[in-house]
């Protein structure tokens, strides 16, 4: 018998926790907890103690599979390479450049990402890449970039231990991040004040100083309230202000138009709380903000942002340690993925395409020609398939479960020439494909991780894959190398040593250096110790800008016919479209079934039980699951998590969209209820029928 002990890290949420898989004889047998971990110190979540139960699971992909008359069939590889590069080839060739199209992922290495939108724009000259970000922090992105510099975490996740003040803007870490609300837990009981924003009485909310049951998409003028409290009672940080931010008098006149009445109205908070809030955030020595997809999955998303980095800047509340803006990753390199370029107007490490320097200095390291164009986001990816988008190249990622209205995206897709998906199991997006090529998983391959406090980490590889099944890196060169590109690499160290020469804040990290406890980036050369915080003296951009959030409401709200708001969102054992925990049986026991969380006064009003099987419709569509009565929802409101493809919460979502980042609107949108007849009901009504 022989048994290793290999460290790695979580392949779930962005906490980015260290782990050590138990290998019997070839295969992962446990997960045990990394004591000497910087993140975890020896703690994980259900989700990291289960992180192997999939790796071995009989539904892995294990060969090559292309679709014919009869459903699929195994073919050899080098066939399978040779149809992708035929296939992608001709259709840029007969359509253009722009007609084949990316999709990177959060669930592979630094390294994989950084060489499929390299693919992607050299093979087939075009900026169609992006990647999931696009669907939970695109907002983030935009917004942080533009008024800090820099679309990342500004803290460390350690800092949350040290802040006298945090305050949560539509984060459920409890369930998402429970490692970091862990950490912010500690803070409370070390005498911090907890604010938890959000329409939902989560758990972070009943252990809060402080719950403000926001109402939906309300989070600009309630921060607007905030910040005209502060300028009212002389409560801001005007040394900050005028020494280190610009666009200061733009704002302060756009909250002449938001007095407290008018923020008391649409936030639904009171007047009192609001005032209270305000001043507890302006006076607290170190004050963090923490928010997640409760804040950016909106139509005035990116606004949302702009509007938290407008309370931090005017209180002084970020460039320190303890005090910052720490939006929270929700997968596990997801924040990799955006430093490796798989954007459509960023090259890697936030270099914009349209810059003809930046372009330069690529094409000279690439020897090619780059376009200038920004390429397609996501959803306008999926919109346009079959029209202008002729091609579609997916790598690790599940549109059929993760984009807004998805029996449109099924239409969409069903219209493309050519899909080829990449994936560990034959996700509901792969049984679209046309080809399907099998792909490692994280406990199969060597490479790196960046998690959501920019700490790069390293992968290590523990076994192999099943069957015929290699890793990302190694089909990507192999599909390059088809299609004439000079990608010649022998292991993902040479790529993260080429990236280290094209992307400043990555300039200092090698796999070396990243031996015992990772590096937070910006790490600018290798005498760099990787930086903790972000903004200390000077915002990346120089001088924060303040930007005037446009408030917009949801765009769909309730009316007669669907009188019901409809939030999607996740739960605590489950990981995004599911596709790994609900192959997890440690994980699946734990939550088997989709549902929906239902106020019992809707309930009543619709003779809705505990368990009843209910209907839940939208203009896009409906499902069935079971009902879930409790008054964590208020009244008026559905919750459903959307990690089940046998109910899925996407077929219900609308594709209103921020018009800057581009996101979708998962956090509101109409809808109606209605208690789901049982079969013997159904029969015992047909027979009344008859009777009559």
């Amino acid at each position: 018998m022989k048994i290793d002990f290999i460290k790695t890290i979580c392949p779930y949420c962005g906490c980015g926790c260290g782990i050590i898989l138990e290998v019997v004889d070839g295969n992962i047998v446990k997960t045990l907890p990394d004591k000497d971990h910087p993140v975890s110190r020896g703690q994980l979540c259900i989700k990291g103690w289960n992180a192997h139960e999939f790796v071995h699971h009989p539904d892995r992909l294990t060969s090559p599979l292309l679709k014919g008359k009869n459903g699929f069939q195994k073919i050899p590889w080098e066939q399978a390479l040779d149809i992708a590069a035929e296939k992608l080839k001709a259709a840029a060739d007969k359509y253009g450049p722009d007609a084949v199209a990316g999709l990177s992922s959060a669930r592979v290495s630094n390294e994989e990402n950084y060489l499929f939108q390299k693919l992607i724009r050299t093979g087939f000259s075009t900026n169609n890449v992006d990647h999931c970000a696009r669907l939970c922090h695109g907002p983030t992105a935009a917004a942080m970039a533009r008024a800090l510099g820099s679309g990342a975490m500004t803290n460390s996740i350690d800092d949350f231990v040290g802040a006298d003040l945090i305050i949560m803007f539509g984060s459920n870490a409890a369930e998402t991040h429970p490692i970091i609300m862990g950490k912010i837990y500690e803070a409370r009981a070390k005498g911090a004040t907890l604010i938890v924003v959000d329409p939902r009485r989560t758990e972070p909310a009943k252990n809060a100083d402080f719950y403000l049951p926001i109402n939906f998409g309300a989070d600009i003028p309630l921060i607007n309230g905030m910040m005209g409290h502060i300028l009212d009672n002389g409560l801001e940080d005007s040394f900050f202000v005028t020494e280190r931010t610009q666009n200061f008098e733009a704002v302060k006149k756009n909250l002449a138009s938001w007095p407290m009445d008018k923020a008391v109205e649409i936030s639904g908070i009171g007047p009192n709380m609001i005032a209270k809030v305000a001043q507890l955030y302006a006076k607290a020595k170190s004050a963090s903000i923490v928010f997640c997809m409760g804040i950016t999955q909106h139509s005035c998303g990116t606004a949302n942002v702009h509007a938290i980095c407008n309370l931090a800047m005017l209180c002084g509340q970020v460039g320190r340690q303890n005090a910052g803006i720490n939006p929270l990753r929700g997968q596990n390199n997801v924040q990799g993925s955006c430093d490796m370029g798989a954007l459509p107007n960023l090259l890697p490490g936030y270099q914009d395409v349209t810059d003809p320097g930046v372009r330069s200095k690529f094409e000279a390291s690439w020897k090619t020609c780059l376009p200038s164009t920004p390429g397609l986001t996501v959803t306008e990816m999926t919109g346009q398939a079959g029209d202008n988008v002729k091609a579609i190249y997916i790598m690790a990622e599940n549109p059929m479960m993760s984009d807004p209205d998805i029996n449109h995206v099924r239409e969409r897709l069903k219209k493309l020439d050519f899909l080829m998906v990449q994936d560990i199991f034959l996700t509901e997006t792969a049984q679209l494909a046309d080809l399907v090529l099998p792909g490692a998983c994280f406990a199969e391959k060597t490479g790196t991780f960046t998690n959501t406090e920019r700490r790069v980490q390293l992968l290590r590889k523990a076994v192999l894959p099943p069957g015929e099944a290699v890793d990302d890196f190694t089909i990507l060169n192999r599909l390059a190398q088809k299609l004439n590109l000079d990608f010649d690499y022998k292991n993902p160290e040479e790529v993260m040593d080429e990236l280290a020469t094209l992307v400043p804040i990555y300039g200092g990290i090698n796999f070396t250096r990243l031996e015992s406890a990772g590096l937070q980036w910006p790490c600018p050369s290798h005498d760099h110790q990787g930086t903790s915080f972000l903004h200390k003296d000077n915002f990346s951009r120089g001088k924060g800008l303040f930007v005037v959030p446009d408030y917009t409401p949801p765009r769909e709200m309730p009316d007669p016919e669907y009188p019901l708001v409809l939030v999607t969102g996740r739960m605590f054992c489950h990981y995004h479209t599911g596709t790994m925990t609900r192959r997890s049986k440690t994980l699946s026991q734990e939550a088997a079934h989709p549902f929906a969380q239902i106020h019992p006064d809707d309930a009543l009003a619709l003779n809705i039980s505990q368990q009843d099987s209910v209907r839940v419709s939208t203009r896009r569509g409906s499902i069935v699951l079971s009902a879930r009565l409790t008054r964590d929802v208020r009244p008026g409101s559905l919750f459903i998590p959307f990690h089940f493809a046998e109910a899925p919460a996407n077929a219900l979502t609308h594709e209103a969209l921020d018009p800057v980042s581009k996101i979708p609107e998962f956090k509101a949108c109409a809808a109606k209820l209605a208690k789901e007849e049982s079969k013997e009901d159904r029969k015992h009504d047909s027979r009344k029928g008859q009777d009559i």
